[in-house]
């Protein structure tokens, strides 16, 4: 870390845009908050200290961008140089300052280096980054002099129309030496249309006191794409998915239709598994070695040991072991934690449950507030009720214990609390209320009783109705 870098993200805006009650930097892309992707990448590149500036939901962004920044509030909104003054303070003692947008999710740790390298080397007041594009829309125009310095920033707004027609944009990135930043921005004057302090008017003023200005061309024009409504969030999102599913490919992973895979930031995945079409990884999940995920897989939260297969499957906040099968069909709720080699079938649903190694569930199951012994076997239909039993008390939740190879047979109900002994059976539909000794077998369902000629007696009085 640089001590005496400081980075400035400007995440106070609305976004009206975007048409929604969140606000703009809050809004999420692969598993982030927009304004933490600048927040990462200035991180990376060596700030030391990191001030986000917020505004509008002020508490919302603070919520969704984390409490590892420092935070200043802009309490009117009045443009981008009113809204970077508020961090004014924190250039005191600084020798350089990034100042990013909140939206540059695309700007990554190696475009903030090559700034502040080219900003070093030149010895520069100030270094912007920019981008040429065959549309520049309503980005604002760079305008040089003849030997190619930065002249000045205008905003499309305040373009003439001859300005309007350049092709390079200011991408909302800059490099400043501190104290000439501190100084110009105290200096801002709201003189343009609409009555704002510009952040860009820092360049004119600088320029004006003899201080040199570079810029450096982006290597790939996507770095200056922000985001102002939900088309640009998704184009932006599409970007990052790409980057995200490259790097993964690279690294040994099989991702067999990236067009149809969602893998969030932050996700780790381990090499010689392969991803499979309509699977999303999302948020705090990491996956082992030699895996097997979808199709249609969905995993939250979750860590995967090596050899683990998913098959059209949810799996939550849970922990799965080494060579672990799950699905197709399966629902693992928060709070699962699964041994080596379990059998999770289809339409089995696990919520709370700690299943030991080799344990079988192969169908139809429900297995909440439970703990599941070794090389146990579950049959079909199997549920473990966690409320009520024998002693219900309103509403708590009661637990489940199954001893190592037990056999649960089909369509058992296990009333919890209750414990089914180590290497004990219970017969096909008992309804299990009281603890069941190790080695023992438990039957608890009414004798069968048979009517002869009941069915048909019943039909010949239906017949005599009509």
């Amino acid at each position: 870390m640089n001590r005496n870098l400081v980075a400035i993200i400007l995440a106070a805006g609305k976004g009206s845009r975007m048409k929604s009650r969140l606000p703009k930097a809050a809004h999420r892309l692969c598993g982030r908050a927009m304004a933490r992707y600048p927040v990462d990448a200035a991180r990376a590149a060596g700030a030391a200290r990191v001030v986000v500036v917020v505004g509008h939901e002020a508490e919302a962004v603070r919520a969704a961008v984390g409490d590892d920044v420092e935070y200043v509030l802009q309490a009117e909104p009045r443009g981008t140089g009113h809204a970077a003054l508020q961090a004014a303070p924190a250039l005191r003692e600084a020798e350089e300052a990034l100042i990013l947008n909140g939206d540059l999710t695309l700007v990554t740790a190696d475009d903030l280096r090559a700034l502040l390298e080219r900003h070093r080397a030149t010895s520069a007041a100030a270094t912007l980054l920019t981008a040429e594009l065959e549309e520049p829309a309503s980005y604002g125009r760079v305008i040089r002099r003849h030997d190619g310095s930065v002249e000045r920033v205008v905003e499309r707004r305040d373009a003439s129309p001859a300005e309007v027609t350049i092709r390079e944009i200011n991408v909302g990135l800059y490099c400043f030496r501190a104290p000439e930043l501190r100084d110009c921005l105290y200096r801002l004057r709201p003189d343009n249309d609409q009555s704002e302090y510009y952040l860009t008017d820092v360049i004119g003023l600088l320029v004006a006191a003899g201080s040199p200005v570079e810029a450096v061309r982006a290597a790939d024009p996507q770095t200056a794409l922000g985001i102002n409504d939900r088309v640009e969030l998704a184009a932006v999102a599409a970007i990052l998915r790409q980057r995200l599913l490259r790097d993964l490919m690279l690294a040994g992973v099989t991702v067999v239709d990236p067009a149809t895979t969602y893998v969030d930031a932050g996700v780790v995945v381990g090499p010689d598994t392969v991803i499979h079409p309509m699977s999303t990884l999302q948020g705090k999940t990491a996956i082992g070695a030699d895996c097997q995920i979808g199709p249609s897989a969905r995993i939250v939260d979750s860590s995967l040991a090596d050899r683990v297969t998913v098959h059209a499957s949810l799996v939550v906040e849970s922990w799965v072991g080494e060579g672990s099968r799950i699905g197709p069909f399966a629902h693992l709720r928060p709070g699962c934690r699964l041994g080596r080699e379990v059998k999770i079938g289809n339409f089995v649903e696990l919520k709370n449950a700690v299943l030991e190694d080799r344990v079988s569930a192969g169908h139809l199951t429900y297995l909440g507030d439970a703990a599941v012994g070794e090389d146990a076997n579950i049959g079909a239909g199997t549920i473990t009720c966690n409320y009520g039993g024998r002693k219900y008390d309103g509403g708590k939740k009661h637990r489940t214990v199954i001893g190592k190879e037990s056999f649960i047979g089909t369509h058992a109900r296990l009333v919890g609390p209750v414990t089914v002994g180590d290497g004990a059976f219970v017969a096909a539909h008992s309804v299990v209320t009281e603890d069941v000794p190790p080695d023992a077998l438990a039957i608890a369902r009414s004798r069968q009783t048979v009517k002869e000629g009941w069915a048909a007696r019943r039909r010949q009085e239906q017949e005599m109705r009509k």
